[in-house]
């Protein structure tokens, strides 16, 4: 009997340590989402599908080679870009009249960044870029 009773007091007191345990564990941060941030952040994303949809076009990736550039790098960069990056780049589409200088007017933009992010060692796309020493 007294086995069982010393058994019970084990039992009881390692599962009243768990619960303790647990509910120390579990911690939750919550916040107020804005409005202004989810559409923004849907906004971004509209403007990554649209430059995407741009990048897969025969017409683009076959001018983004005549430039040096390799279109799954562009796509990747794409993928990298900060999201003031892709409101630019999507405005700058906007901006462009449609038709056949829009499409080089975009391209131009697009190798520009890309220059840039080079020249600031964010990337390694063209060989004629000198890269910043490593710290």
């Amino acid at each position: 009997m007294e086995v069982k009773n010393r058994f019970k007091k084990i039992v009881s007191l390692m599962v009243l340590m768990c619960f303790t345990a647990t509910g120390f564990s579990q911690s939750v941060l919550a916040g107020i989402v804005k409005t202004t941030d989810l559409v923004d952040k849907q906004m971004v994303q509209a403007g990554k599908q649209r430059i995407y949809d741009l990048l897969a076009r025969d017409d683009v990736r076959s001018q983004l080679i005549a430039m040096g550039v390799s279109p799954e790098d562009a796509v990747k960069r794409v993928a990298n870009m900060k999201d003031e990056e892709v409101s630019l780049f999507a405005e700058k589409m906007q901006e462009l009249p449609a038709g056949g200088d829009s499409v080089l007017g975009v391209l131009v933009f697009l190798f520009l960044v890309l220059l840039v992010t080079d020249i600031l060692g964010y990337t390694d796309i063209f060989p004629f870029v000198k890269k910043p020493a490593k710290k």
